[in-house]
């Protein structure tokens, strides 16, 4: 187990994030000002690996939101960004939060289809 050196929350590797050599929760790492990018290949490497470590397939793992969210895409086949959070009552900011480790662990995307953007699902 791995401990935020902001706030001292139990993290596990999967839901720990490394800054300067600091290791920190996700709400911690937003606190001081960075950001958790979608495109980050370092971030992917590590939620994929993580996952594939533990032997989780499809939504395991995930929280309720997230599985929420994937289950809402992967029923639908696609969906945008704006009929997600108008069917599960959520913020762009929040939407944007709970997609990244879903897009991270490469369960979800984002590609356009004639000039609009869509989430779909990948596994």
């Amino acid at each position: 187990m791995l401990q935020c050196s902001r706030c001292h929350r139990e993290l596990t590797e999967d839901r720990a994030y490394v800054n300067q050599g600091k290791v920190y929760c996700d709400n911690c790492l937003m606190d001081i000002g960075l950001s958790i990018k979608d495109c980050d290949p370092w971030a992917t490497y590590v939620d994929t690996a993580g996952r594939k470590r533990h032997g989780e397939k499809g939504a395991a793992g995930m929280t309720d939101m997230e599985t929420k969210i994937y289950e809402y895409i992967k029923g639908r086949g696609r969906a945008t960004r704006q009929e997600v959070m108008h069917s599960l009552g959520l913020s762009e900011t929040d939407l944007s939060l709970q997609l990244l480790p879903l897009m991270h662990s490469e369960l979800i995307k984002e590609r356009s289809e004639g000039g609009q953007q869509y989430l779909v699902p990948i596994a």
